[in-house]
């Protein structure tokens, strides 16, 4: 069996590597894809704590619920407005979006 500090680590790399997927892409779709790692590396957190802690109450697999619906909305949302971008700009890199900027 493996303890709580396995799923600590595991969650802790999976959150890096989608920080740096973030913070190092130019690509709005690769940063996209690096906050849905972010997102899955909470999930392993919350659903691990629920694992180790208290299985009578089911706190953690709730929240784990609600981040997976924040994900798919943050999809949704996040697909929907690379495609418009990409409709008017025709690009998708982060750094030539700036359609706030007059």
């Amino acid at each position: 069996m493996l303890s709580l500090s396995w799923y600590l680590i595991f969650a802790a790399a999976l959150f890096s590597i989608g920080l740096y997927g973030v913070l190092a892409r130019k690509n709005a779709i690769a940063i996209l894809m690096g906050i849905e790692l972010m997102l899955n590396a909470v999930n392993i957190n919350l659903v691990a704590f629920w694992r180790y802690g208290d299985l009578g109450m089911i706190a953690g697999q709730a929240f784990a619920v609600i981040v997976f619906a924040v994900a798919a909305a943050e999809v949704a949302v996040g697909l929907a407005l690379v495609i418009a971008i990409y409709r008017r700009r025709e690009t998708v890199v982060a750094d030539e979006i700036d359609m706030l900027k007059w």
